[in-house]
């Protein structure tokens, strides 16, 4: 599944189009590498988002197949990390 679609269904970022401007600005890594919006990603990859106040790092625990219920977003990723940024 293509990153900028999955960060979509995960509900890590709001819509298709902010993770593919994420992507071009250089904040999304996939396995300590800058990540384009169309790499294919997989379950065990560790995605790293650097958003305005605080950088989260996550491994993929499955890849979704459609929308899914709120309740079961959970389980697509596991928080490996979540650091605060300082002003």
């Amino acid at each position: 599944m293509r990153l900028d679609k999955y960060l979509k269904l995960s509900r890590l970022i709001k819509r298709r189009t902010e993770a593919k401007k994420a992507c071009l600005a250089g904040c999304v890594k996939v396995n300590h590498r800058i990540a384009k919006a169309g790499e294919e990603v997989k379950p065990t990859d560790k995605v790293e988002i650097d958003f305005k106040n605080k950088i989260l790092i996550i491994e993929i625990n499955e890849i979704p197949t459609g929308n899914i219920p709120n309740c079961q977003v959970s389980s697509l990723y596991k928080i490996i990390k979540e650091i605060k940024k300082e002003d």
